[in-house]
C-alpha cells in the first residue's frame, strides 16, 4: 500500500518519487487543465494500472511543481514486460 492513512507517504513509495525524480527529463508543463498519457511495462500480474498512475501522478507532481487536481483526462496503458524490463512513459500535455 502507498499510503499510511491520508496523509504520510511510506518510505518506498519516498524513495521511489525520490529515485523518479532523477530520472525524469527536465520539460514545461502547460498552464490549465492537464491531460495526462501512461503506458506501464509491468512483470508482476497482480500490479493495478489505476495505482500504477496514482504513484506516477503523484510523482511527476512532486518533480514538476503543478497540482494533480488540474488534470482533468487520463489515459492508461499496461502491458506485460519480463522481469527487468519494467517502465513507464508519459506525457503531460494541455487537456
Amino acid at each position: 500500500m502507498a499510503y499510511r492513512g491520508r496523509r504520510f507517504t511510506t518510505p518506498a513509495l519516498k524513495q521511489f518519487q525520490k529515485d523518479m525524480a532523477r530520472l525524469l527529463p527536465r520539460i514545461v508543463v502547460p498552464e490549465g487543465k492537464l491531460a495526462a498519457h501512461f503506458r506501464f511495462g509491468v512483470s508482476s500480474k497482480n500490479a493495478d494500472v489505476d495505482n500504477l498512475c496514482k504513484t506516477a501522478l503523484d510523482s511527476l507532481a512532486e518533480k514538476y511543481q503543478f497540482n494533480d487536481k488540474r488534470v482533468s483526462e487520463i489515459h492508461l496503458w499496461k502491458e506485460d514486460v519480463a522481469r527487468g524490463k519494467e517502465f513507464i512513459e508519459f506525457m503531460i500535455f494541455p487537456a
